[in-house]
């Protein structure tokens, strides 16, 4: 019995040998896995020290979630005030930076466009080129008059003339005379209220601005020479949308359709306010310095200025740098005439210190698209010359303009053959 129950307690002995080996492997595999390191090695207190910092933040983070939810809407609410700003300014800048490019590598973007560059033919055959290619139209610019333009031009073509109450009359009699010779693709760019319900009343193909504070000041009250120092700034969306205009000022008379009689060989091609073949064309004009001696004759070159209130202008880069240069000088400069600033501009050649338009130009033929200055000075007066018939007369010489407007009528129209005799060569 004795022995019995010593086998039986050396069995249990063993017994729990053997747990206690288990479970040390075990509690052994738990700190291994948990503590690959060590018990006792800093990095793992360094270890363990991150993650309850980490702990920490996340509890931490959590209650400043709300104020930080808080912060940021505050912000996007500031940002979405000033977005139709910062729109603005990156469509200014990306204008600026295309004309920026435009004096750099000129003549190879122009074989870019153009083609491959070609040898110079024999004598007398070569022709350098005379056409700008045109803007890739861009919509985006003004997405309310481009859809006024695709119903109104025609071929990317029309007519524009800006109008106040100032020149109401004389608007009517403008209007009548394209209506009468059948023209479709014109509009009137209405300045103040009054001309747009007049336009509207009278079924006249009308656009008026968005509210711009330095352009309607000006509209609103402006004389004739300040209304046509608006057209440079306001005509640049009909270029950039990929439109050629025919600017016009409403003291002319439509006799013809001028688009029958363009070339658009040019960037710009205006009516001249020269009156016979050398003033309009240009010519040598000898000057005389008889202190000089031998060398008193000095031979310059002339050409009467270019009419600012009619042009035919093609949506080139040359054409909208133009405008760009004569609004900017007219802005720094408001007690210049916007004509002289034109010709200024379209003329002036480069020179030290001095960047010139790059521009092609050409002058309509002055008998065709008549001043007032050669019809009551030389065409009334010759049984030949009273026979031809214009496309249009301007009456720009003359200050009496709603009076010989009507005359021109009755002379061109109606066939009133004395309709121009009681009026003097020039303003009374």
């Amino acid at each position: 019995m004795a022995v019995g129950r010593r086998d039986k307690a050396a069995s249990f002995r063993g017994s729990r040998i053997v747990v206690a080996i288990v479970i040390g492997v075990l509690l052994g595999c738990v700190i291994a896995f948990l503590f690959p390191y060590g018990l006792f090695n800093p990095a793992a207190s360094v270890q363990n020290r991150r993650i309850g910092k980490t702990n920490f933040q996340i509890a931490s983070s959590s209650c400043e979630s709300s104020e930080r939810s808080k912060m940021l809407k505050s912000e996007i609410v500031s940002l979405s005030e000033t977005n139709s700003e910062l729109k603005k300014q990156v469509r200014d800048l990306t204008e600026r930076l295309q004309l920026a490019e435009q004096g750099k590598d000129q003549a190879q973007k122009q074989f870019l466009v153009l083609g491959e560059q070609h040898k110079a033919g024999p004598f007398g055959t070569v022709k350098a080129l005379r056409t700008n290619p045109t803007v890739v139209p861009d919509d985006s610019v003004n997405p309310r008059l481009a859809k006024i333009l695709e119903k109104v031009a025609v071929r990317k073509e029309l007519i524009v003339a800006l109008a106040n109450s100032n020149v109401k009359e004389m608007l009517e009699v403008w209007f009548s005379s394209i209506k009468r010779v059948g023209i479709p693709n014109y509009l009137v760019i209405a300045l103040d209220d009054h001309i747009e319900e007049f336009c509207k009343s009278n079924d006249v193909p009308m656009y008026k601005r968005d509210p711009d504070a330095g352009i309607d000041t000006v509209g609103r009250s402006g004389g004739n020479h300040a209304v046509s120092g608006l057209k440079f700034r306001i005509l640049r969306e009909f270029l950039q949308l990929g439109y050629s205009v025919l600017l016009s000022d409403v003291d002319i008379i439509y006799l013809q359709n001028p688009f029958n009689h363009l070339y658009r060989d040019s960037d710009v091609e205006s009516m001249t306010d020269g009156h016979n073949n050398m003033t309009a064309y240009g010519y040598n004009d000898v000057f005389d310095e008889p202190a000089m001696g031998w060398a008193r004759y000095a031979h310059t070159m002339r050409i009467w200025v270019y009419n600012s209130g009619f042009f035919f202008i093609r949506p080139t880069i040359p054409s909208i740098e133009l405008l760009d240069r004569v609004a900017d000088r007219l802005a720094k400069q408001p007690k210049s005439w916007d004509q002289a600033v034109f010709n200024e501009e379209l003329f002036f050649p480069s020179h030290p210190g001095y960047e010139g338009l790059h521009a092609a130009k050409r002058t309509m033929d002055f008998y065709m698209f008549m001043n007032s200055k050669v019809l009551f000075k030389t065409v009334r007066k010759d049984a030949k010359l009273k026979k031809l018939k214009p496309v249009i007369v301007h009456v720009n010489y003359h200050p009496d303009k709603l009076r010989r407007m009507k005359a021109v009528v009755e002379f061109f129209v109606n066939g009133k053959q004395d309709a121009l005799d009681p009026y003097p060569d020039g303003s009374e």
